[in-house]
């Protein structure tokens, strides 16, 4: 009994579909390097370049790697298509008798080892850079607690920091607003400048300078945290009992918001980091400013030990 023949779709039809799966591939591979480098806006998928020549330079790192792996993804992918259209079964082809080839063996082996090699050159000489710490004009401590930041002042132009540090926690108003029961919208939660900043905004940023480099001793006082800001380029981990040494710059005056990188505990999600860049003259009468509060606040605290008067604070 001769079986029905069931008629296969047409080559060019077929090419056609394949052709149009490719394109719309690539067009979805492409969408992350058209996003604005600049400024981060809706449904973005890319990183953004940063705010310093650090940062700028591992955006551009990333970049060259992903375009890289698109190189790869078209090649290898491209042959598996190839093959699969042009030697299918329908066409009459059949599998091919060979064990191995020991020319394509060494190009498949060769090839990568190169590409690893020129891939591996820049990423360890911008590791390097991003880990120099050298010449740096402010140090700040910032240590990760369940579940908030510490910022202690260190140092500033080669001078120590007198006793300027606080704690910056997740704002009230969003804190109130997480709460299940608290009856507050997450959407009222708005800042002084129309900006919906629900989890977004703290008690107390940190303050630093532009045009300066900084260096970042990060470590934690209970779990593992981690500290990031996109602006910045890099993301350390807050180890309890370790000092990461890291250092970054802000060309820009402006507000950088991260977050905690690390799944720290219950409140994770509520430990947001804002830095506020501002011109070097407002951080100076600003340092100035939080040293003499903490100094009138010592002599406070020492006059109600001692029982003598304080001094007259203006």
């Amino acid at each position: 009994m001769t079986q029905p023949v069931i008629p296969l779709a047409q080559p060019t039809a077929f090419r056609r579909a394949v052709r149009a799966l490719l394109a719309l591939a690539g067009a979805l591979l492409a969408v992350p390097a058209l996003a604005n480098p600049e400024h981060p806006s809706p449904w973005q998928l890319n990183l953004t370049r940063g705010d310093s020549g650090l940062s700028h330079d591992v955006w551009d790192l990333h970049m060259a790697v992903f375009y890289v792996c698109i190189g790869i993804g078209v090649v290898v992918y491209g042959a598996m298509v190839y093959a699969l259209i042009r030697f299918r079964k329908s066409k009459g082809a059949k599998p091919a008798g060979f064990t191995h080839n020991t020319t394509l063996e060494v190009v498949w082996t060769v090839i990568p080892v190169l590409i690893l090699i020129g891939l591996a050159y820049p990423a360890t000489h911008l590791l390097v850079y991003e880990n120099n710490t050298n010449g740096s004009q402010l140090t700040v401590k910032v240590t990760g607690i369940q579940w908030m930041w510490r910022y202690d002042y260190l140092s500033y132009l080669g001078q120590p920091v007198n006793r300027v540090g606080f704690l910056s926690k997740l704002a009230e108003d969003s804190n109130v607003a997480r709460q299940a029961d608290s009856g507050v919208s997450p959407w009222s939660v708005v800042s002084a400048h129309g900006v919906h900043d629900y989890l977004l905004d703290v008690t107390h940023p940190l303050v630093v300078p532009t045009h300066t480099k900084i260096q970042f001793l990060i470590t934690a006082a209970d779990v593992i945290h981690g500290f990031w800001v996109p602006a910045l380029g890099w993301q350390a981990d807050a180890i309890p009992g370790q000092i990461h040494d890291a250092w970054g710059k802000f060309d820009t005056p402006g507000t950088y918001r991260g977050q905690c990188a690390q799944l720290c505990g219950q409140d994770h999600a509520y430990m947001p980091i804002v830095i506020k860049a501002v011109p070097r003259a407002e951080f100076q009468q600003w340092l100035v400013d939080q040293e003499n509060r903490s100094r009138m606040d010592a002599i406070s605290r020492t006059a109600e030990v001692t029982g003598a008067p304080a001094a007259p604070q203006g």
